[in-house]
């Protein structure tokens, strides 16, 4: 990795904006503070810096009810860029009707985000360490904060200390990550909540999370078996999907996946536990039926022993179009690789979406809201750090360990010790990332209170508002959560 400074004597940089927003019809007066939040060893040395940008309400004389969302992507090792120039920030994206674009190049269009929640709350979007303009100063400590468990410690850190500086401990506060910020926020909270013999105790309660593209699961990621077949986990998923390309149903999707679903729970979870033993006439039955709900073929299935993997289903689905679809996005798609064992090889790591998007969420955070915010650093904007599960392969390792069992044991204890949390769990139909099914299969095993959990599927992929639609639908359940009414209503 190369950077732009020398960080023998780092200095912690801060700048600051002002700005008016117009939101449903009234005129947002705001302050921006974007800055550098250090951590230091004992003798005072910084070891590494937590990177914020905070949208303020300026005009606001008493903050202590206001609420404020901390919002963050995940990765883990992805900045927080989709997320700031997708969604949160004053100014973002202006999404084209046709989601699946065909060119990746600039110009790229944006507008001043009619969706933002900034009359209601205030924002503070995060760069972990060693993402965004976050850094890893000492390269010996990334030990640290490259975890799980480490990871969601330093986010806690930052928070009590953002709050003592900006007068905000007794403001309602909320999480809001993407993808793995879902874990890191579950964690931090768990974390905040007591449990599980941390060294370290945080008075940090929160009111709420907001998890876009689940992550929670009792397993998934983090090298530890769920007791069920991945294949009907992924079903709904697959179901919406074919639904969206296909079109075998004039259902819509949503009774179309949950009636996928349902089959998946009960006559698919079967066969699959039946095996061999499942010949002639019923399993004709059974793989008609599979095929129609999914769109691939019998002799897909055949090869597989029923089974459907991610990135199989991917280059199966419309391969009579020549076309593979997005593992993030499943509207998107790509011309399938050839020969068929590149197509293989490479599946999951040559991707619609990215291929479409990461480009410009990339130039729209570094040409136009970071000037707009005042922000001049000579620094590299690091879109994403790689981490390998393995030593040796030049990237910094990230602890998977979770103590006291899964990210979601950490959210029960959350939930359990902070009466009164909420938990709105938002994800995208189309998305083969982190299928929708984690969330109904994590909901029947967590013990989670389900009085205080909501759940609300989009017509959308893992990034849920890549779409002028999608983004006023995400953007209003939201703010009705924030406000304390059921957002999946």
């Amino acid at each position: 990795m190369y950077n732009t400074e020398k960080f023998d004597n780092f200095e912690p940089k801060r700048f600051t904006s002002d700005g008016v927003i117009n939101i449903k019809g009234t005129d947002i007066p705001y302050h921006t503070v974007s800055e550098d939040n250090v951590f230091y060893d004992n003798e005072g040395k910084a070891i590494a810096s937590i990177f914020s940008y905070s949208y303020f309400r300026s005009d606001i004389e008493d903050v202590t009810r206001r609420p404020v969302m901390f919002c963050y992507n995940g990765g883990p090792g992805s900045s927080s860029m989709y997320v700031h120039a997708g969604f949160f920030g004053v100014k973002r994206i202006k999404y084209e009707d046709n989601v699946d674009r065909k060119t990746s190049l600039p110009p790229y269009e944006t507008i001043d985000n009619p969706d933002s929640l900034l009359d209601i709350c205030d924002i503070v979007v995060i760069d972990p360490v060693g993402t965004g303009f976050g850094l890893l100063l000492d390269e010996k400590r990334g030990k640290d904060f490259y975890g799980i468990e480490e990871d969601a410690e330093s986010i806690l850190t930052f928070i009590e200390k953002w709050c003592r500086r900006y007068g905000r401990f007794a403001s309602p506060k909320y999480l809001c990550g993407e993808s793995y910020g879902c874990t890191r926020s579950a964690v931090a909270a768990g974390i905040a909540g007591g449990g599980f013999g941390n060294l370290r105790g945080y008075g940090i309660k929160f009111d709420g999370i907001v998890m876009i593209g689940n992550t929670v699961t009792v397993g998934k990621y983090f090298g530890m078996s769920i007791p069920v077949e991945d294949s009907v986990i992924f079903f709904p998923t697959f179901a919406a999907i074919n639904w969206y390309h296909n079109h075998p149903s004039e259902q819509s999707v949503d009774e179309f996946a949950y009636e996928a679903k349902k089959f998946a729970d009960t006559e698919y979870l079967l066969a699959l536990y039946q095996g061999e033993s499942l010949q002639g006439e019923k399993r004709e039955e059974i793989k008609k039926k599979i095929s129609y709900y999914t769109g691939v073929s019998a002799e897909f299935l055949e090869e597989r022993d029923l089974r459907i993997d991610e990135n199989g289903f991917r280059s199966e689905v419309i391969k009579d179009k020549g076309l593979a679809v997005s593992r993030y996005d499943g509207r998107m798609t790509r011309p399938l690789l050839k020969p068929a064992k590149t197509e293989e090889a490479k599946g999951p790591y040559s991707d619609a979406t990215a291929q479409r998007y990461d480009g410009m969420f990339y130039s729209v955070t570094c040409g136009i809201i970071h000037p707009l915010l005042n922000i001049k650093l000579d620094r590299q904007y690091l879109t994403f750090n790689i981490f390998e599960e393995e030593e040796g392969k030049g990237y910094p390792v990230w602890n998977i360990n979770c103590k006291g069992g899964t990210t979601a044991n950490r959210l029960q204890e959350a939930m359990t010790s902070t009466h009164g949390m909420r938990v709105f769990f938002a994800n995208g139909w189309y998305d083969d990332c982190t299928e929708i099914g984690y969330i109904y299969y994590t909901l029947d095993h967590a013990n989670l209170p389900k009085e205080n959990i909501y759940v609300k599927p989009y017509k959308s992929g893992h990034m849920i508002y890549i779409s002028e639609e999608n983004c006023q639908e995400l953007s209003e359940d939201i703010r009705k959560f924030i406000l304390g009414e059921d957002p999946s209503k």
